[in-house]
């Protein structure tokens, strides 16, 4: 059989993969991220691969030590296989302005502010993807991309942008807004995949995997 793991606790990215109709496990990475580069794409990128390689090494290493239902007993052995092929998905998304990188909000006194510097003017999302696939041999390997959208945001006024606040939708969104949630009534258009900006490029994660001869939806 074969598995797939999301190593992200993102409720919007569960959802995209359920409507895509994929059965998929969630376990999140735990570790701590480390940043090298500054380019938006990159980190993204770089954030991503950290997901999906721990996860990943996490999950090979318990299913052979502990998930007895993965394996079989070859007859006429006393030896047992893993018999499953395994997907392993990490992902990352970031917003940023000016190549600035803009994180999640520190109070609501940052959350205005971010937003007064979005209104009226286009800015970049950016989520990576990392996807490692393991064999059942045990051999792995790994794909790596980002996605880029340009998000273009209505001019607000202040007392839209305290309203908008004082949902409480903005303090635990990177740059201070979501996309899918009422600050979708300020987005005057966007240049690319809409889903980038909720957090998972299905689109471009579908074709990556084309390209190697694996179609997801018949995993």
């Amino acid at each position: 059989m074969s598995m797939i793991i999301l190593a992200s606790g993102s409720p919007r990215r569960k959802e995209i993969l359920e409507t895509a109709g994929l059965s998929f496990e969630i376990i999140p990475a735990k570790g701590e991220e480390q940043i090298l580069h500054t380019e938006p794409d990159l980190v993204v990128q770089e954030l991503s691969a950290q997901k999906a390689l721990e996860v990943a090494g996490n999950i090979y290493h318990y299913s052979q030590k502990q998930l007895e239902n993965l394996f079989c007993e070859e007859e006429g052995s006393e030896e047992k296989k893993l018999v499953t092929d395994t997907m392993v998905i990490g992902a990352d998304t970031v917003v940023a302005c000016d190549g600035k990188i803009l994180g999640k909000p520190k109070d609501e006194k940052d959350a205005f502010e971010m937003l007064k510097n979005l209104s009226g003017r286009a800015h970049k999302v950016y989520t990576g993807v990392t996807i490692v696939l393991m064999e059942p041999s045990g051999r792995s390997g790994k794909i790596t991309f980002s996605e880029e959208t340009q998000v273009h945001v209505a001019p607000l006024t202040d007392q839209e942008i305290r309203d908008y606040i004082a949902t409480g939708e903005p303090m635990d969104k990177a740059g201070a807004y979501g996309i899918q949630g009422a600050f979708g009534m300020f987005i005057s258009r966007i240049e690319g995949d809409y889903q980038n900006v909720v957090g998972f490029p299905l689109a471009r994660f579908y074709s990556e995997l084309k390209k190697i001869g694996i179609d997801i939806r018949k995993w």
